[in-house]
C-alpha cells in the first residue's frame, strides 16, 4: 500500500512539474509576442518615411496587366495542344515528375515554420547570448517571412481556384479546356489557378530575396516543380503561369512591407529589397548556434557581456 502512495504522489509531483513548466511556456510566449506588437507599432510609424516608390512594373496595375497578357497567350497557344502532347509521351515522363511535384504542397513548409516561429517565442531571451539571440531573432523574422508569403499566397489561390471553377485537365475530352463552374467547390474544377505553383512560386521568391547569390538555381529548381503540374496532367499551362506569378507576386508584397519596416529587410538606395542579415554576420550566427549546440560554447551570455 505505502508503495502505490508513493507512486501516486510521485506521479503527482511530475504532473505538478509539467502544469508549472507549461504554465511558465505561455507566459514567457505571451510576454515575448506583447515585446513583437509593441516592436510592430513603432515600425508603423516609420512607414510614411521609408516608402521608396514601385519600381517599374511592379505596380498592382502592372502586374494585373501581365498576369492578363501571359495567361491570355497561354490559353490560347499552350492549353489546348498540351493534353494530346502529355498523351503522347511514356509513362516514365509523368512518373518521373510525380516525384517532384508534391514540393509544391503548403504543408511541410508551413508546418516547420510556423512550429519554429512558436516554439521560439517561448524562450528566455534574456538568458541567450547576444550572437545566439541575433541568430534566432533573425531566423524567427525570415520563418515568419516565409510563412506568411506562403500561406496569403495560398489563401488567395484557394479563393480563386473555387470561386472560378475551371475544369482539370482530366475532364478535357468529356468538358474541354475553357469550361468553368463557377462556385462549385469540387476538386475536379478547381484548375486556375495552381495551388502547387502559387506555393513553389511564393518560397522561391523569398529564399531568392533572402539569399541572391543561389536565385538562379532557386529559380530554376522552382520551374522544374512548377512544370511537374502540368507533366503530370493536373494542370493547364496557363493554371501554372497563373499561380507562379501571384505567390511571386505576394512574396515581393510582403517582403516590402516588412521593408518599409526595417524588419529583417531594408532598401538599397536604388530601390530594391535585401535583408539585413549580411552573410557575413549569418556564417558567424551560425557558427555560434553550432558552437552552443555542440556544447562548444555555452548557450547562455558570456561572461564578458
Amino acid at each position: 500500500m505505502s508503495d502505490m502512495t508513493g507512486s501516486n504522489k510521485g506521479a503527482g509531483a511530475r504532473e505538478r512539474g509539467l502544469k508549472a513548466r507549461w504554465r511558465r511556456w505561455l507566459a514567457r510566449a505571451k510576454d515575448n509576442a506583447g515585446r513583437i506588437r509593441a516592436i510592430w507599432r513603432h515600425r508603423n510609424e516609420r512607414v510614411a518615411h521609408d516608402r521608396p516608390p514601385l519600381p517599374p512594373g511592379h505596380s498592382p496595375q502592372d502586374l494585373l496587366a501581365v498576369l492578363l497578357f501571359t495567361v491570355g497567350i497561354a490559353v490560347i497557344a499552350l492549353d489546348i495542344p498540351t493534353y494530346p502532347w502529355l498523351r503522347s509521351l511514356p509513362g516514365e515522363y509523368r512518373q518521373a515528375f510525380a516525384v517532384i511535384t508534391d514540393l509544391g504542397k503548403g504543408h511541410w513548409i508551413l508546418w516547420s515554420t510556423g512550429l519554429y516561429c512558436l516554439l521560439t517565442l517561448a524562450l528566455d531571451w534574456e538568458r541567450l547570448s547576444w550572437r545566439v539571440r541575433m541568430t534566432l531573432s533573425a531566423l524567427w523574422t525570415y520563418c515568419a517571412f516565409i510563412f506568411a508569403s506562403v500561406a496569403l499566397s495560398g489563401v488567395i489561390a484557394l479563393v480563386l481556384k473555387n470561386a472560378l471553377g475551371r475544369a482539370r485537365p482530366k475532364l478535357y475530352e468529356e468538358l474541354g479546356p475553357m469550361h468553368f463552374d463557377f462556385l462549385s467547390f469540387k476538386g475536379a474544377f478547381t484548375s486556375f489557378p495552381s495551388g502547387h505553383s502559387t506555393t513553389i512560386a511564393a518560397l522561391a521568391t523569398t529564399l531568392a530575396i533572402l539569399v541572391p547569390s543561389y536565385r538562379w538555381l532557386i529559380v530554376v529548381s522552382a520551374f522544374w516543380i512548377a512544370f511537374s503540374r502540368i507533366m503530370v496532367g493536373a494542370h493547364y499551362p496557363s493554371d501554372v503561369i497563373a499561380g507562379t506569378l501571384l505567390g511571386a507576386s505576394v512574396a515581393v508584397a510582403v517582403a516590402r512591407f516588412m521593408a518599409q519596416r526595417r524588419m529583417g529587410f531594408g532598401f538599397d538606395p536604388d530601390g530594391r529589397i535585401y535583408p539585413l542579415m549580411g552573410r557575413v554576420s549569418a556564417k558567424a550566427g551560425i557558427k555560434a548556434l553550432w558552437r552552443a549546440a555542440t556544447g562548444a560554447r555555452p548557450l547562455g551570455k558570456e561572461t564578458s557581456e
